[in-house]
Order: structure tokens, then C-alpha cells, then sequence
């Protein structure tokens, strides 16, 4: 397993690297800060992928998310950690496309088609993640209640609450593919963009020591997070603002 201090470093030099370059403007800057600070507080997790991993499912699960919610971070962090991939479904506040299929209930919420079942919930939707696709051990203190909700309205906060607000947009045809891992700061900024604009896509987990890294490495030429590929365009690209501003020209309203 890699060490969870020596990717703490490797992020904490790439992080000051970013901070330091005077291109990048003050408020992106204060953005990178605030997702770093934020992962913080949930003691990184979802930076690396668990020493065991359970069966692999066939189907690909479904997940209605809302970036901003801290129980959706909770979720999305065992995704990370597990090494799962998973359609996201963007349930923004004031959004029209995927929250009427939630029939009022909350989010998260999970399809597992390999099971159909739908598990709402971050307690039971975790508790599921871990039984079916680890190795059965039962969810952390980071998943209570109310060490979930103290720790995500941090983050929410540091974040400047970016993802929880629809924007107007239009669909793709085709599901958008992002790579990322959950406690990236830079996968955070995309991730909230594709949320305001309700786009859904595919999100492939590639944290530290995911096996299934060496598959991205040679997909997308280089190591690094996030990437987004757009199939309806046929455009790849690296690097939060320019993926934040692809989106915005390409699907914003």
C-alpha cells in the first residue's frame, strides 16, 4: 500500500506549486486552498486505494450525487477508496434533469444493477460498497453521522459551497468520462463544474496505487488528475480551469 505520508507530501508540493504561480489567479488559488484544507479534515481519505479489494461488479453502479453534500462526499470517498467507477448522476440544488427521478428522497443514492438494488443513504450505501467490493470490514468513524456532517460542512465551506447550485446547460448525447480521486482539490473543481451544469459522466477512480493506473497511463499519456474526455467531441484534456472552461463553452446554457 502506498504510504498515506508520502502521498500527503507529493500533494502538499504540488499543492504549493500551484499556490506559488503567479498565472494562476487569486480566486482559483483560494479554491486549490480551500479543497486541500477541506480533504484535510477528512484525514484525505479517498487518496489511496485500499490494500484489499473485493469482486469486481460486472455492471457499472449508478450513483445520484450531489458534490456538495457531505454525505455524498462520504460515499464518494469509499468509491475512491475501493477503486470503483460509477455513473454519476448530478442532483444540484434547483436541478430539473436527474432530481425528479429521486421521487423526494435525498441524496446519495446508489443503483447497484449487479444486486437491483437501490440503496439510499451513506450508511447503507457504504456498508453495501464494503460487503459486496471489499473485504466486508465495516465503515470507519469517518462514516458516523455526525463526524460526517462536522467534517463535510468544513468543507463545504472551504469550498465556497461550488457544486451545489444548477446552472443552466444542455445535455450531452454521450456520457463524459472524468478521471479523478476524491481528495484531489484539482478533481474537485471539475467534479462541481460538471455538478452546476448537470452533466452526468463516468467517473473513474485512479488513486494512489489503483491498479488501474497503468490503463490511464497509457489512455492519457501522463499521470495526472483530473482528465476529461469528451466523446460527444472527441476532445481530451488535463488541468481544472481548462476543463472548467471547456464545459461552461461547450455545454453552459
Amino acid at each position: 500500500m502506498t504510504s498515506l505520508v508520502k502521498v500527503s507530501a507529493q500533494v502538499a508540493r504540488a499543492l504549493a506549486a500551484g499556490l506559488a504561480d503567479g498565472r494562476v489567479p487569486l480566486r482559483r488559488r483560494v479554491e486549490i486552498l480551500g479543497g486541500f484544507l477541506a480533504s484535510g479534515f477528512r484525514l484525505a481519505a479517498g487518496t489511496v486505494v485500499a490494500r484489499r479489494l473485493g469482486p469486481r461488479p460486472e455492471q457499472r453502479l449508478v450513483l445520484y450525487d450531489f458534490e456538495r453534500c457531505p454525505y455524498s462526499r462520504a460515499v464518494r470517498e469509499v468509491l475512491s477508496a475501493l477503486d470503483l467507477d460509477a455513473e454519476v448522476r448530478p442532483c444540484p440544488r434547483g436541478g430539473t434533469r436527474f432530481r425528479p427521478q429521486l421521487d423526494g428522497l435525498g441524496v446519495p443514492q446508489l443503483f447497484d444493477p449487479n444486486v437491483g438494488q437501490t440503496l439510499r443513504g451513506s450508511r447503507v450505501i457504504i456498508a453495501h460498497l464494503h460487503e459486496r467490493y471489499g473485504v466486508g470490514r465495516r465503515p470507519g468513524f469517518l462514516s458516523v453521522p455526525p463526524v460526517v456532517m462536522g467534517t463535510g460542512l468544513a468543507a463545504r465551506l472551504l469550498t465556497a459551497g461550488r457544486g451545489g447550485v444548477a446552472r443552466p446547460s444542455r445535455a450531452p448525447q454521450q456520457l463524459l468520462e472524468l478521471y479523478s480521486f476524491e481528495s484531489s482539490p484539482y478533481c474537485r473543481i471539475a467534479r462541481a463544474t460538471l455538478s452546476e451544469l448537470e452533466l452526468p459522466y463516468v467517473l473513474h477512480n485512479v488513486a494512489k496505487g489503483s491498479p488501474k493506473r497503468a490503463a490511464f497511463l497509457q489512455r492519457s499519456g501522463k499521470m495526472q488528475v483530473p482528465y476529461l474526455v469528451d466523446p460527444n467531441t472527441q476532445v481530451a484534456l488535463f488541468e481544472s480551469a481548462a476543463i472548467e472552461a471547456y464545459l461552461l463553452k461547450t455545454y453552459g446554457g
